[in-house]
């Protein structure tokens, strides 16, 4: 886990669209929040390394069932709430520091297996309108959403299947 000098974890979050341009969406295991796939960078790894390696554990797919559409320019930022700051680790992690990619499936969403890693993340997904993760992810991530999904979206292919 990489931890920059303010104390956010550099990690990747994964858009993942299907033809219609609709956004994989996941609710995580036992709880009723939803989101991408998302998760921290190793400290050898590169920015798209580490984004194939999450889509590998969390969602099962490999490099040969998406095209890589585009990322955000630089990094998005999110800070945690303070009664979720583990505060006995060290470092001490205080948010997220985000490269966001988007992804087009090339194969069938068969091949989408949320049980592939040592600890599955998600229990349950669905397709869903680009623009519906930015309202309904957790609160403290909203904001990184809306910007992250207002970049990507100027890389959409048929704009107008939103």
């Amino acid at each position: 886990m990489v931890i920059d000098r303010q104390g956010f974890r550099l990690n990747v979050g994964i858009v993942l669209i299907n033809e219609s341009n609709h956004v994989f969406f996941a609710r995580r295991v036992g709880q009723s929040a939803w989101q991408f796939p998302q998760g921290g960078m190793m400290a050898e790894e590169t920015v798209k390394e580490a984004m194939y390696r999450e889509l590998s554990e969390e969602i099962g797919l490999e490099r040969g069932d998406v095209e890589v559409l585009g990322c955000t320019r630089g990094w998005l930022h999110y800070r945690l709430p303070h009664k979720f700051i583990r505060r006995h680790t060290t470092p001490k992690v205080i948010g997220q520091k985000q490269k966001w990619f988007l992804l087009r499936l090339t194969t069938s969403d068969q091949k989408i297996k949320l049980d592939c890693g040592p600890t599955p993340e998600f229990d349950s997904w669905r397709w869903v309108d680009f623009n519906y993760p930015a309202e309904h992810v957790v609160y403290f991530k909203r904001k990184v959403y809306r910007r992250a999904l207002k970049e990507l979206a100027n890389l959409l292919p048929n704009k107008n299947a939103q």
